[in-house]
């Protein structure tokens, strides 16, 4: 379970409430609309109305607490380079920051973004699952169940064949590729050797999934 700060509850903050809700993670959201945080109220851990611009509203949100703080400011791109710059200086552990356009995202990652995000490319849905578990590289929503999943492999699977390990009878998931640093190999046979820094791309039911990066723990 993780903890997130999400501040601006637009259409994009919003949705992103609504999957770490469903992820079962704590959250809390903030925006300087009254009537944007009581909608967002009932799938929030807390939610608070504050510009955070402010210095001192941030420093009532506890900011070291919180894993993850997602900056989704859209309609005022200084008021999210502020807020941004402001979290990275107060020591926040990880800042997402919304770009619309690939100099907001220079600009963002100058000033303490420690990733953007592009909601045109980027859907709430696959940033929030991504975030919400260790281990998981990429993702993409199948249906409701089932996805394509990057993970690193266990330790256990280093040196040993995809025949040996036996992933679709052990974890129920099928290995669809190897990354390993930016080259990809497609469809790997079962004699394939993993090695220590391989990724798997997989896909599976998400509960199989889940159970599977457990055991990386």
């Amino acid at each position: 379970m993780k903890s997130v700060l999400i501040i601006g509850l637009g259409r994009f903050g919003t949705h992103l409430i609504h999957k770490f809700y469903d992820l079962g993670d704590e959250v809390m959201a903030v925006d300087i609309n009254e009537a944007k945080v009581q909608e967002a109220m009932p799938f929030a851990t807390s939610a608070k109305i504050g510009d955070c611009t402010k210095l001192d509203t941030l420093k009532t949100l506890g900011i070291k607490n919180f894993d993850l703080c997602f900056v989704c400011i859209g309609e005022n791109f200084q008021s999210s380079l502020e807020i941004t710059s402001l979290l990275h200086d107060m020591g926040a552990a990880k800042v997402i920051s919304k770009a619309n356009t690939e100099i907001h995202a220079k600009f963002l990652l100058k000033n303490g973004a420690d990733e953007v995000t592009y909601p045109e490319r980027d859907s709430a849905l696959k940033l929030a699952t991504r975030y919400s578990v260790d281990n998981i590289f990429d993702y993409i929503e199948l249906t409701k169940d089932t996805a394509i999943y990057e993970i690193p492999i266990l330790e256990s699977w280093i040196g040993k064949s995809i025949i040996k390990i036996d992933a679709r009878k052990k974890y129920h998931i099928n290995i669809l590729a190897i990354k390993n640093n930016n080259n990809i190999q497609a469809l790997p046979g079962a004699e394939y050797i993993f090695r220590t820094d391989d990724h798997v791309i997989v896909l599976g039911h998400n509960a199989d999934v889940e159970k599977l990066l457990k055991k990386m723990d």
